[in-house]
């Protein structure tokens, strides 16, 4: 019984900090995305045939010449690195969770299956990342690992809140507001989705104006090649490359995806203000979300300055953080 109290508390502790690590790969992940580092590594799980990188003259040297259609930039190999490592420590950590959670199985709250999924999903997660290399930034590939990345921030966050959240009985009665709560995950997947797609195909600065976009309402696009999943980097479905209607199309939909998500947010923010059990998340919400839409307006007017445009990728974390730390209290009062 003792040894069985120990694991629980292991678990329980191992779920928040993974969480918080969970935030930091997503975070590093997009940064690494957004100096052009994907590549930095040609290989995976090492770089260059080793598991560090090449520092030396002749560590570089004999990096070159193993991998010749490769330049070797020692900035770009390092964030990609460290990005793996954290990654890596975080996979080790959700191994662990597996283990302790079917343990202690009889004690956590929540069902071991819960942990036995994140452990799938994090290998699935790898392997995503493995393909966003060999497969040379592949943007459906990229997307799903951007969409990964969330999924396993939103079930740790779901576990950490179970493990230390506070609940105060029963506080959303209505089933129509249970419901938007539960549709506001789907709303703001769909839009992180557009906001993958449009950093993975280069298009967050196919419009530079705002609020029109090459100063119309609804200007020439393409959403035929825009949104064709299986194709390769910056080329249309034949092969050609993407035109300006295609990557415009890619941008004024991730636009309109935001000013969606921005009203159903806004209102869902407000809603729930009355119930005072949840009304600091209310409020809450409602400020990063328009931290978010104010960081996107500016990473577009400014030119997508590198501390904005990882700033935007954070805020978006924060907001899963908060619809998921949402969905389990009205979950947990439920019961």
């Amino acid at each position: 019984m003792y040894l069985t109290t120990k694991i629980y508390r292991y678990f329980k502790a191992l779920v928040l900090i993974a969480s918080v690590l969970a935030l930091c790969v997503v975070v590093l992940g997009a940064y690494v995305r957004l100096t052009d580092a994907g590549l930095g590594c040609p290989d995976w799980p090492g770089c260059y045939g080793t598991l560090t990188v090449p520092q030396s003259e002749a560590a570089i040297a004999s990096a070159q010449a193993g991998y010749p259609h490769s330049t070797v930039e020692v900035g770009k190999a390092w964030r990609e690195m460290a990005h793996r490592y954290l990654a890596g420590i975080l996979g080790l950590i959700v191994l662990a969770i597996f283990i302790f959670g079917w343990r202690a199985k009889a004690e956590i709250k929540c069902s071991p299956w819960t942990p036995t999924f994140l452990l799938v999903l994090i290998t699935f997660q790898a392997m995503l990342g493995m393909w966003t290399v060999t497969m040379l930034l592949k943007p459906a590939i990229v997307s799903a690992h951007l969409l990964g990345g969330m999924s396993t921030l939103a079930i740790l966050t779901w576990l950490a809140h179970r493990h230390w959240g506070h609940y105060s009985g029963n506080t959303v009665q209505s089933g129509r507001l249970r419901f938007a709560i539960r549709f506001a995950l789907f709303i703001l997947f769909a839009q992180i989705f557009l906001g993958g797609w449009t950093s993975t195909n280069y298009a967050a600065l196919a419009c530079t104006d705002f609020p029109t976009c090459h100063g119309m309402w609804m200007p020439e696009m393409d959403f035929k090649d825009a949104f064709h999943m299986v194709r390769e980097l910056g080329q249309s479905a034949d092969g050609g490359g993407l035109t300006l209607a295609s990557i415009t199309a890619i941008q004024w939909t991730h636009r309109v995806g935001a000013l969606i998500t921005f009203v159903y947010l806004g209102l869902l923010s407000l809603s729930i203000l009355k119930y005072w059990q949840l009304k600091r998340l209310g409020i809450t919400l409602f400020v990063v979300l328009c931290a978010q839409i104010l960081l996107g307006i500016s990473n577009l007017i400014l030119h997508l300055p590198l501390v904005l445009a990882v700033a935007h990728n954070f805020t978006a974390g924060l907001l899963v953080i908060i619809l998921v730390t949402l969905n389990s209290k009205i979950s947990s009062s439920s019961r």
